[in-house]
């Protein structure tokens, strides 16, 4: 008797969980294809590319005073071609520190973007779960194989795009 009381409750739990509603969501697709994501990836381009070419100039420029000083190597006399051989040196640092701080400010826009779509994004998601009584979300990155009906990433961008366009910034 107690084996199929066992039996019973053990088959009731089993299958109780193997009918549990599960789905998932590509969530890097998300931030590309959406409206608010190409919006903000623009965004990012735009500053980067400003950045490349405020950059690539003051490269071109260092580079031209490196070939004018090593010009000058035989003419100048060697203290002062050590003072403007250090003061380039100091101009090159000041131009790669410089260059790694804006790479480090572009990342940081990126990621504080990235977040203020997650926020928009996580009550959309947490609705439509409510909603179509899924049972667990998964990451399509952690998932190997999956049927593509339980996939749900085109219903979440629809309903983002419906809800925000783009972002302030």
């Amino acid at each position: 008797m107690k084996k199929i009381i066992i039996f019973f409750l053990l088959f009731n739990f089993v299958s109780n969980i193997s009918f549990a509603d599960i789905a998932y969501i590509d969530l890097n697709y998300i931030l590309n294809k959406s409206e608010v994501g190409k919006s903000v990836n623009d965004h990012l381009k735009k500053i980067k590319n400003s950045q490349l070419l405020k950059y690539k100039e003051i490269e071109t420029e260092l580079i031209k005073k490196e070939k004018s000083l090593l010009a000058k190597q035989n003419i100048l006399d060697k203290n002062e071609f050590e003072k403007k051989l250090s003061i380039l040196t100091k101009e090159i640092k000041k131009f790669r520190s410089d260059k790694r701080k804006s790479d480090e400010e572009l990342n940081k826009i990126k990621i504080d973007n990235t977040k203020e779509i997650f926020k928009l994004l996580n009550p959309i998601i947490t609705n439509y779960v409510e909603n179509n009584s899924i049972s667990l979300v998964i990451p399509k990155k952690n998932i190997i194989v999956g049927k593509k009906n339980l996939d749900i990433t085109n219903q979440i961008i629809n309903l983002l795009n419906e809800k925000v366009k783009k972002l302030k910034f």
